[in-house]
């Protein structure tokens, strides 16, 4: 098969970003209350994570979140700070929280409204990681979005268990239906 036709092929569809839109809602809406039952000592606690404590990966994934949904939706703005001010998004888990639910609002709305058609072709943007631009099919942008969110997700998880906290349930094939 020829890259150009291969790139012309979604490898997700529709029903597929919607899930992990609803899943990636879920997660956060459980976190939130453990998050902000927790002290600001608590949340910014070195636990040696690659971003160090948990407020700090979670404004790393929320940036993250708002980076890549400004390149799929022309409606929501880039984050005010570049990569490297990232863990710094919001001072509070308050503050987190409301922007947090906001976001995740405007993801579920994008989800909902995609059609298989938007999922083919590529995706340009510059990357201030590598220094220049970057071109990709969009559905493999879309995929790396969501497993981005996992990856973080994933060492919140271990963050918070290591304190002595009871982490939400993550499993994909848990999530209730009515999300």
């Amino acid at each position: 098969m020829s890259d150009r036709l291969e790139r012309s092929q979604a490898v997700i569809d529709p029903r597929y970003v919607q899930t992990m839109a609803r899943y990636n809602s879920w997660q956060n809406n459980q976190s939130m209350p453990v998050l902000e039952a927790m002290s600001h000592d608590e949340l910014t606690k070195d636990h040696g994570a690659f971003f160090g404590s948990l407020l700090a990966t979670a404004n790393h994934l929320l940036w993250g979140d708002i980076l890549w949904m400004s390149r799929f939706d022309p409606s929501v703005q880039p984050p005010e700070v570049g990569g490297a001010d990232s863990t710094g998004l919001h001072p509070t888990v308050m503050s987190w929280a409301a922007d947090r639910f906001r976001l995740d609002g405007k993801i579920r709305f994008w989800a909902d409204g995609l059609r298989a058609v938007d999922l083919i072709g590529d995706l340009t943007w510059y990357s201030g990681t590598e220094g220049r631009d970057m071109t990709t099919p969009i559905s493999t942008a879309v995929i790396h979005f969501f497993n981005h969110q996992t990856h973080h997700r994933g060492q919140i998880h271990a963050m918070l268990t290591a304190s002595g906290r009871k982490a939400p349930v993550s499993d994909l094939v848990f999530m209730p239906q009515d999300i």
